[in-house]
């Protein structure tokens, strides 16, 4: 868990690790599947640049964000996408009052508390692109294991399952690296490669 003073620092980190993910990407490799499952890499970074970013925006200016919204369509350049969307992200945590309290799952947490499922969503769909795209890149081992600090101690056993947001659990060892712990727990399969996907996955 991070203290007070460092939440928006691990954030900007985890938005710098995925525009080099996203920036990777050759144009070949849009309609590779994912460990992420019905979701090609176009369908991942859509989301994460259509509909996380702006959903983190409206959660650091204290509002409700409406998850049910479609993401938005991609521009042709992702990169630049993903670089205005998070430049706006952190713009306006950086003005927001990290003390304020506001509405969660158990009650009234302090808004800086909701960077930890920003810093999560990002670990994970980083680690589905660089998997699907063996991209060569060192990710940040300190992303994925706060991410999966703060989910094992807030996901719900409802929230898995057929038809919801995660699958059942993956069982990996606890020596494993940090990406797999979290894939694993995120119901992927840390062993997973584009080869030993047995169809094309599509939104």
């Amino acid at each position: 868990m991070i203290n007070d003073e460092q939440p928006l620092a691990l954030l900007e980190r985890a938005l710098d690790q995925t525009a080099r993910v996203i920036d990777g990407i050759r144009p070949d490799q849009r309609e590779l599947p994912t460990p992420c499952a019905d979701w090609d890499v176009q369908a991942v970074v859509q989301h994460v640049v259509g509909q996380d970013l702006r959903n983190f925006t409206a959660v650091a200016a204290g509002e409700m964000p409406d998850w049910r919204v479609p993401a938005d369509e991609l521009p042709d350049d992702w990169a630049a996408a993903f670089d205005s969307g998070a430049r706006l992200v952190l713009a306006t945590w950086r003005t927001a009052d990290l003390a304020s309290l506001v509405v969660g799952p158990g009650g009234e947490v302090p808004l800086g508390t909701r960077t930890n499922q920003q810093i999560a969503e990002l670990a994970v769909h980083g680690w589905d692109v660089v998997r699907s795209t063996s991209q060569q890149i060192n990710l940040d081992p300190e992303i994925a294991d706060h991410a999966l600090a703060w989910s094992r101690r807030t996901m719900r056993p409802e929230s898995r399952g057929p038809g919801k947001a995660f699958g059942p659990e993956v069982p990996v060892p606890d020596d494993a690296p940090s990406y797999d712990r979290l894939a694993g727990w995120f119901g992927r399969d840390p062993a997973w490669t584009p080869s030993s996907a047995s169809t094309k996955f599509s939104t």
